[in-house]
């Protein structure tokens, strides 16, 4: 009976742990996906690909923030706790996504309009840099050994959650209930509007979970979650680093850039982009769990190398054949194809960063070094995909993601795995 209770109020943890998460990332996504039709709003004297290049640009400036609020938050979390640290994180992301539902636009108030639009990324990037770091180290601590990565991948099921929920609103807003006029006017404020509602929602459910026993063992060590007694673990470090460099911008060019891949070289519609992203994004989500189960009766680094070896070599030809494409159907194999080699790494990334380091600094020692090297490589993933493409060589684009992955790839052979070393204490 002990040990039922025991294992519901584990789930129960996890679930309330990712809930939260999934209501950062739809507030972070939304921005994405819904640029298409805002982007005129705030840029207006442009083209479509240098109007995506501008609001890309804010997007990107939205990460560079992020590794301040790994440190913040990564900090936070070690210090005072993971649950109070993830539950401040998304009541800062709601202030950023009130900001945008409100914005006036350029026509409105001139330069004044994208200077807030960047204020409001820079908040929210100072939200999702604390959140993955401290739910990373929360669902890890939480879950069981024999079923940490199982329970863990529900991090990324929940992250990807929050596109799902933001594509779908997109398909319902644009085919249903509005039409395009009405969604570049004023149709694009929904979803920043839903998401500030929702992160004050999330904020009531994290206030009620409890705290982690890892987070019990380091109470009384003075010297957690600080930068100097991080730096005496500059192996696990680079190793976050070299892990997190090619997932990280396979999977923005996959998931978050696709849609505008979609539109803007492919030429489809937006709705038939939209379409797309929803289901390939849904199935991407569904396969999360299954690997993070296998990672548990295999090892994570067999996982970490199917991706490196896959994602060097397919990368090129996927995104080169997407690029040619006409039927709907073929694009939403490839696009899918690309989706299931990136979960070799998407799937355990979280569980394999916490695995890594003591409790006294796990937080922000999986937090800031993912933030550095996402903010680097993931957030301008976008634009430098749309810089290529403007200077008519979109293909580099290509090479590049090939390049990242392979050189993850040499970090995956080399390190340990660490299902077997994992520093996380029952």
């Amino acid at each position: 009976m002990n040990q039922s209770k025991t294992q519901t109020h584990r789930i129960r943890s996890i679930i309330g742990g990712s809930i939260g998460n999934l209501v950062e990332w739809y507030d972070w996504y939304a921005y994405s996906f819904f640029s298409i039709y805002f982007a005129p709003a705030f840029f207006p004297k442009a083209d479509q690909t240098a109007q995506l290049l501008n609001t890309a640009g804010i997007f990107a400036v939205g990460f560079f923030i992020r590794p301040i609020g790994g440190w913040l938050f990564g900090s936070f979390a070690d210090k005072y706790g993971r649950k109070k640290s993830m539950t401040v994180s998304v009541l800062v992301m709601s202030f950023g996504s009130l900001i945008i539902a409100c914005c006036p636009t350029y026509h409105t108030i001139g330069l004044f309009a994208p200077l807030l639009l960047f204020i409001a990324r820079l908040i929210q990037g100072l939200s999702v840099g604390g959140e993955y770091g401290t739910s990373a180290t929360y669902l890890s601590e939480m879950a069981t050994k024999e079923k940490r990565g199982f329970y863990s991948s529900f991090q990324y099921v929940t992250l990807i959650g929050g596109q799902l929920i933001a594509v779908g609103l997109q398909l319902v807003l644009q085919n249903f209930i509005l039409t395009e006029d009405q969604m570049k006017t004023w149709g694009w404020r929904i979803p920043f509007a839903i998401g500030a509602v929702l992160s004050v929602i999330a904020f009531y459910i994290r206030s009620t979970l409890d705290e982690t026993k890892s987070f019990d063992y380091i109470k009384r060590n003075a010297d957690k979650g600080t930068i100097g007694e991080l730096l005496r673990y500059p192996k696990a470090i680079v190793t976050v680093i070299g892990l997190t460099l090619g997932g990280t911008i396979a999977f923005y060019t996959y998931s978050v850039y696709m849609q505008k891949f979609l539109v803007n070289t492919v030429h489809f519609t937006n709705q038939k982009a939209a379409i797309i992203s929803f289901f390939s994004l849904l199935f991407f989500a569904g396969v999360q769990p299954l690997f993070g189960l296998l990672s548990d009766r295999v090892g994570r680094k067999p996982l970490l190398i199917a991706f490196g070896v896959l994602g060097t070599l397919s990368t090129f030809p996927i995104l080169t054949f997407l690029s040619t494409v006409h039927s709907e159907i073929t694009a939403f194999t490839l696009v899918m194809s690309g989706l299931l080699i990136v979960s070799g790494y998407t799937s355990i990334n979280a569980v394999v960063k916490a695995e890594l380091f003591p409790g006294h600094v796990r937080a922000l020692g999986v937090g800031l070094p993912y933030a550095l090297t996402t903010a680097i490589f993931g957030g301008t993933a976008e634009y430098i995909a749309l810089w290529f493409k403007k200077t008519g060589h979109e293909n580099y684009f290509y090479f590049y993601v090939s390049l990242c992955i392979f050189i993850s790839l040499i970090v995956y052979i080399r390190m340990a795995d660490t299902r077997s070393t994992s520093l996380i204490k029952e």
